[in-house]
């Protein structure tokens, strides 16, 4: 991988496949990152790959030369989208039994939430991915309490007031009533903290149930849990539609 004689730390970390950007930025705001040695904590620090060394949790950090690998998981409930965890609890590459090369998450999903997860090595898609700005949907079927009134779901769609924010315009299905619950597919190109959850509660028919289905026009399937599937460029561009 070519690589600029100064980089950005974070992006380094990225083009490595160790997290996404937002995720390395994490890493480092969280003193997880040494640079010959020295601990790093500051954003936009810069080094050049050739002349210094990188650790990451106490690993070398290097380009490598592994491909570019890009996997879909029908993540289970209980599994954190996290590299590690240190309440012990499950995480999600640990599914990937027969995956060599070190993958990512792109994004997270909660630990109660179930379905579509990519994983990658590669940094560039998934900031694309997860940046505001190409703004990629993601599409959800949410088991909800009771029966929301169409004006609540017209709110949603509308864009309604979270924690002092607005929320992008929603697209939302009704899928099928229960007696006491609701199923609604909500499509959403924003990735805020527990969103949808949010988004439902602030109406008042709190979450029973939810699970992520597609990215773009890139379904789940019949992708059992916690089983996956290795994606070609046709999916890729899938995500994006």
């Amino acid at each position: 991988m070519a690589l600029t004689t100064a980089v950005r730390l974070h992006k380094y970390l990225a083009q490595c496949g160790v997290a996404s950007r937002r995720a390395a930025e994490e890493l480092i705001r969280d003193g997880q990152v040494s640079v010959d040695g020295r601990v790093v904590t500051e954003m936009g620090c810069k080094i050049d790959p050739g002349r210094q060394r990188v650790h990451c949790r106490g690993q070398l950090v290097t380009a490598g030369d592994t491909g570019l690998v890009y996997i879909l998981l029908n993540k289970p409930a209980g599994y954190v989208t996290t590299m590690a965890d240190p309440q012990g609890r499950p995480i999600v590459t640990s599914l990937l039994k027969d995956v060599t090369t070190r993958v990512f998450p792109v994004g997270r999903l909660d630990l109660d939430t179930e379905g579509a997860l990519l994983l990658t090595n590669d940094g560039q898609l998934a900031h694309r991915v997860l940046h505001p700005s190409h703004q990629t949907t993601k599409t959800y079927e949410a088991l909800v309490q009771g029966h929301p009134a169409s004006q609540s779901l017209a709110e949603l769609e509308r864009g309604i007031l979270i924690e002092g924010q607005r929320t992008w315009p929603a697209v939302i299905k009704l899928v099928k009533r229960y007696q006491h619950s609701t199923r609604i597919r909500i499509t959403i190109h924003e990735g805020r903290k527990r969103q949808v959850r949010k988004m439902f509660g602030a109406i008042g028919h709190p979450v029973l149930h939810l699970k992520r289905i597609a990215y773009g026009k890139l379904q789940l399937g019949s992708l059992p849990a916690g089983r996956y599937r290795m994606l070609d460029e046709n999916d890729l561009k899938k995500i994006f539609l």
